[in-house]
């Protein structure tokens, strides 16, 4: 394929990975791993993230739950779940002691995929929750009791946080034992990560000592550029045993699949965002959970 057109090739390398992912059984965790995927800059496919790699561990098997902790309600309108305002949602749990069962809705997208939608609600969620016993708790405990009480266990867990750090955020840092941090191949990139890393450490110190950064993905990247390659190899250098080997490409496929309420892995499988967030799902799961006291 040396002499081969770019499109031929290009066209050739896709399939060579479709027949990779297609042939894949992913391992299963020995118990639900629990991811929160943050970043507080805003921008940087954090959402797209969380939902695209938890309908591709789905596709392949596994049993995902979504937590849509953003406002935005982003990721429920991506898995394409009810989240009006008269619904029940994350807003319930947290500020009102809902059971976490009573608004699990199952996703059309996949069988095995499942979201707890966030609405409108949520934007005030910050102000009530000052005023709450153990406000930073709130929803480690419910997902805790449902987890629990499940004959069917989840593989995955993965929460979508507001890109701030208030107190939705601490709440999902507190439910988790991972955190993903997704970061755009773009100028600035690394800008705020310091402090990001410094208010998990505050977590890990003072709320949650099983918190660990476990993964690192590269988003929007654009191959075609020195920045990006730069980016890349920045992020590489800080972070080797984080980052994933897989990068995210800048993809108007993975751009329009949210506003037709689907994950780019079920609104276009064969496209190369789609086939980016199957391999990058691939290596979480062969990754494993970090060991206990295998931190960054």
């Amino acid at each position: 394929m040396d002499g081969a057109p770019p499109l031929a090739r290009e066209i050739a390398e896709l399939t060579r990975r479709r027949q990779v992912i297609a042939s894949d059984r992913l391992p299963k965790p020995e118990k639900t791993r629990i991811l929160t995927i943050s970043n507080q800059k805003g921008g940087v496919g954090k959402t797209t993230t969380a939902v695209n790699l938890a309908a591709a561990l789905a596709r392949q098997g596994a049993r995902v739950l979504v937590i849509d902790l953003d406002p935005q309600g982003n990721a429920s309108t991506a898995l394409g779940v009810e989240h009006h305002a008269e619904m029940p949602s994350v807003y319930d749990v947290i500020v009102s002691d809902v059971p976490m069962e009573d608004v699990v809705q199952k996703s059309p997208e996949f069988g095995a995929l499942y979201c707890v939608p966030a609405t409108i609600h949520l934007a005030g969620a910050e102000i009530e929750l000052v005023s709450l016993v153990a406000r930073e708790q709130r929803l480690h405990r419910a997902l805790d009791l449902y987890l629990k009480g499940l004959d069917d266990p989840f593989d995955y867990v993965f929460i979508d946080c507001p890109p701030s750090l208030g107190l939705l955020t601490i709440n999902a840092f507190v439910a988790a034992r991972e955190v993903l941090i997704p970061i755009q191949c773009e100028y600035y990139a690394l800008e705020g990560l310091s402090q990001l890393l410094k208010n998990i450490q505050l977590i890990e110190k003072h709320l949650n000592p099983e918190l660990t950064v476990s993964t690192i993905l590269l988003t929007m990247y654009d191959g075609r550029t020195n920045l990006a390659n730069q980016v890349a190899q920045d992020v590489r250098d800080h972070f080797p045993k984080q980052v994933l080997e897989t990068l995210i490409p800048r993809s108007v496929r993975v751009s329009e699949a949210p506003s037709y309420g689907q994950s780019v892995i079920s609104y276009d499988l064969n496209s190369a965002g789609s086939l980016s967030y199957l391999e990058a799902a691939a290596e979480i799961a062969r990754r494993g959970a970090p060991k206990t006291g295998e931190q960054q």
